[in-house]
């Protein structure tokens, strides 16, 4: 074991001289969290999209729902309860308004009714108190107006998650998750076919050294790389932006290292491949980019096209999102975390399986 923690050490020290390397690796999913936890920390959308649910289908909520579909700010869709609240966990809507049977019969008499609002910010993250207001003005404006009783319609708000969430608390676990992918494909690829074609991994092999030794010194390294990672960008999100984490540690601990596992099994299949720096920089590139932008990083899954869903749930990026977000936030899963797991079990033996299989020292 002496052997492999030397190795180790000798990596760690090459990959810190390596000031690009370092900059993609530690500070560019820093700056990431740092722009847009600055830009999002505190706004919200100007434009909200509404499921409304009339129930009642009398005068006071027929009148009620003309109100709605009104206000510029509010973009209406009218349907059943049981479609609008699973638009809403789908993230397709931001609130859920229901008006509910015999309120206008209730309203009419003299007694008070009630306005549902449901809203769920951890798949949308938008500004939930402006939401709330945003009704409750509306609650409020009809009371005065259509009526001589101020309390004749309440509103009870309602939300699907046990805490507010906002942009920055939705950024944060898909920032994290792709500081994972980056160490795998830019920290991990590039630097091994940089040592096959400069002799070093063929000079390596010819010693008395256990090749197996010098594979695990260097994935060891990825490794404590990827938990700096996570170090670094869960503390800057909790000391100023004040994302607060509500799973637990130890699960968040053990989906970093099977995602740094993964992706780093990934590294080493594209230097499986690669002949050259560049190709391995141009394969790398080319996973990147499509993961970036399509496995839900920044923004919810439910906002891309219908027909790239093969595609989205083909991406290990997607399952390790969905489930670091899952364990960080207590964000509505869109997929079970078992699911989340198991897929990046596969892609980490698959991936592992065959870079063994193709992995060349010269």
């Amino acid at each position: 074991m002496s052997t492999i923690f030397s190795l180790y050490r000798a990596a760690m020290k090459e990959f810190f001289r390596d000031r690009m390397a370092t900059f993609w690796t530690l500070a560019f999913p820093i700056l990431f969290i740092i722009l847009f936890g600055a830009i999002f920390s505190g706004g919200g959308s100007p434009t909200y999209s509404v499921g409304l649910v009339n129930q009642d289908n009398g005068p006071v909520s027929i009148a009620l729902a003309g109100t709605f579909k009104s206000i510029k700010a509010l973009s209406v869709k009218s349907g059943d309860l049981s479609t609008q609240m699973d638009n809403l966990k789908k993230g397709q809507l931001d609130m859920v308004v229901v008006l509910p049977a015999g309120m206008s019969q209730a309203v009419q008499s003299g007694a008070s009714a009630q306005v549902q609002m449901y809203f769920d910010p951890s798949k949308n993250p938008t500004n939930a108190q402006i939401e709330q207001n945003i009704v409750q003005q509306i609650v409020d404006g009809f009371n005065k107006a259509a009526t001589q009783q101020h309390t004749a319609l309440t509103l009870q708000t309602n939300t699907i998650t046990s805490h507010n969430l906002r942009t920055v608390d939705f950024l944060m676990p898909g920032i994290l998750a792709m500081a994972l992918m980056q160490l795998g494909l830019f920290g991990t690829a590039q630097p091994l076919v940089s040592l096959r074609e400069e002799g070093v991994l063929r000079r390596l092999g010819a010693t008395p050294l256990p090749r197996w030794h010098l594979l695990a010194s260097q994935v060891l390294l990825r490794v404590t790389i990827g938990l700096i990672q996570t170090i670094l960008i869960i503390g800057i999100s909790v000391k100023i932006f004040n994302v607060q984490i509500q799973g637990n540690y130890l699960a968040l601990l053990g989906l970093v290292l099977l995602g740094a596992f993964t992706f780093v099994g990934l590294g080493y299949l594209i230097a499986a491949v690669s002949r050259s720096v560049d190709a391995a920089a141009g394969i790398s590139s080319a996973v990147n980019f499509p993961m970036m932008f399509l496995s839900g990083i920044f923004f919810p899954l439910a906002l891309l096209p219908a027909f790239l869903a093969p595609i989205v749930r083909a991406m290990p990026l997607t399952y390790l999102a969905d489930a670091v977000r899952q364990v960080t936030i207590g964000s509505v899963p869109d997929f079970p975390i078992m699911v989340d797991v198991l897929v990046l079990v596969a892609w980490a033996l698959v991936c592992g399986i065959l870079a063994a299989r193709f992995f060349r020292w010269e």
